[in-house]
């Protein structure tokens, strides 16, 4: 299940990935990339031209995580006891857990699909830059004392954007951005160990599809300028 990218903006570190919030509709080019079909990906733009196939390595980027605007806010407004609100440092934990939980994923899937990982630029290294943004928890829980139960359809939702530059000259090569509900199988109890595995679920499903897509633009490339997607 899918949900437009509502609150890209909040990701303030790279401001240039915000023209896609609350876009009805994505455009046909961004940056300088040309938006490509992509069965995987809610969206997928390319640098026309571009050549991938002398990358062999990858250089990951410290992931950037944001939740949802007003996240914290108006779930601890629906709370009647003062036990079950989410506190600042609540807040910032999950933010620092959900970050660990990606880096890990995409370490894991890229070093066991072949790609290298490095921590200098070099003229063979790829840089890739991540941030899961429009965080939505359903169900945090906080370890409130006494009885406690929450059921629901999902574990709550979250976008992620991937961008790939060239580690040398930092040139814009190509952006992905994808935007899912997790673990919306069915109205089941929800704590913090299922979510845990929901995200860690997406956080996998989003690392194999780069992964396999880094694999698919070296055997493509260079980048095709006339294939666009269709709407």
């Amino acid at each position: 299940m899918k949900r437009h990218l509502a609150a890209v903006a909040a990701f303030t570190a790279i401001v240039a990935w915000a023209p896609l919030a609350g876009a009805a509709s994505a455009p046909a080019t961004w940056d300088g990339l040309t938006r490509v079909a992509s069965k995987k990906f809610d969206y997928v733009y390319l640098l026309p031209g571009a050549d991938f196939r002398n990358y062999t390595k990858v250089m990951l980027d410290p992931t950037e995580v944001a939740f949802q605007k007003d996240w914290q806010r108006n779930y601890n407004d629906q709370q009647v006891d003062s036990m079950s609100r989410i506190s600042d440092s609540d807040a910032q934990q999950m933010l620092s857990d959900v970050q660990k939980g990606f880096e890990q994923s995409f370490r894991k899937v890229y070093t066991n699909s072949g790609l290298q990982i490095v921590q200098a630029a070099g003229p063979d290294v790829l840089r890739v830059r991540t941030a899961v943004v429009n965080l939505n928890v359903v169900a945090p829980d906080t370890m409130t004392p006494g009885p406690s139960m929450t059921f629901s359809r999902d574990a709550g939702s979250a976008s992620v954007i991937i961008e790939v530059r060239d580690s040398t000259s930092n040139a814009l090569l190509g952006r992905a951005v994808d935007n899912q509900v997790l673990g919306d199988t069915g109205a089941y109890l929800r704590n913090s160990v299922t979510n845990r595995a929901d995200f860690e679920r997406v956080f996998d499903q989003w690392a194999k599809i780069s992964a396999e897509g880094l694999a698919e633009l070296k055997l493509n490339s260079p980048v095709g300028g006339a294939v666009a997607a269709k709407p």
